[in-house]
């Protein structure tokens, strides 16, 4: 009867968030709709932010699912270019669930946002590891996700002035751009490419080290490395 309930509830917010003008609900009309008193909703969410983070991942759980899914590539470059595409695919045909998730009143990240940037992360992990990346995964996590989030973000609020998908995949190409490297030529080896980047050697041995567990080392001293080479990699050139 619980589980019911909770599940209930979590319906009826769901659908409220979907049909409402700017995206927001009370509490009071979940209670309504669901047809629960104030107490149950309390005891299964905490307040209205755990509501509106249940609600979240309530909805992004399909999306999810498909990355999950999705099976990787020999291509992490290519597996970055669709989980781009996707993410702003999700954005556009859930507006007010898409607002919500990146709405400042979330003071703790829905698991559906975390999630989200594991898996980015793990697909820069591979890149890096392929000699396809300028800068350390992490880094070049937080550049394509604020980038990926503001393009979405525009594209869903502001569509009278943000009305062409295009301006995605411009601002996807040019980020990425600067984050890969160019695809080398078949006949090249992925470990030996005649014109490496320092920085870009230096992302591909720390993805290296951390995929191998350190490859002999300490903890401590794989850690000591990673920052290391992490330092090499995120170094920006002078100017």
């Amino acid at each position: 009867m619980s589980t019911s309930t909770r599940t209930r509830i979590l319906e009826v917010a769901a659908a409220l968030v979907r049909e409402s003008p700017d995206g927001d609900i009370s509490t009071r009309a979940v209670c309504e709709a669901a047809k629960v008193g104030a107490p149950a909703l309390y005891r299964h969410f905490g307040d209205k932010e755990g509501l509106l983070s249940a609600v979240v991942d309530h909805g992004f759980e399909k999306y999810l699912a498909t990355k999950r899914e999705r099976g990787e590539t020999t291509d992490a470059v290519e597996d970055l270019r669709r989980g781009w595409d996707s993410h702003v695919a999700f954005a556009l045909d859930n507006r007010n669930l898409y607002r919500l998730m990146n709405s400042p009143a979330m003071r703790t990240p829905p698991a559906a946002a975390l999630e989200s940037h594991r898996i980015l992360t793990g697909d820069l992990e591979r890149a890096a590891a392929q000699g396809r990346i300028r800068v350390a995964p992490e880094l070049a996590a937080q550049m394509i996700m604020s980038a990926n989030v503001g393009v979405a973000l525009m594209l869903v609020s502001r569509p009278a002035t943000f009305d062409d998908i295009e301006v995605s995949h411009r601002v996807r190409d040019a980020l990425y751009a600067t984050v890969l490297t160019p695809k080398l030529p078949q006949e090249e080896s992925p470990s030996t490419p005649a014109d490496a980047e320092v920085p870009t050697v230096a992302a591909r041995l720390s993805a290296l080290l951390r995929k191998e567990h350190g490859a002999g080392l300490s903890t401590a001293e794989a850690a000591l490395m990673k920052e290391w080479l992490d330092r090499v990699a995120n170094a920006r050139p002078d100017t």
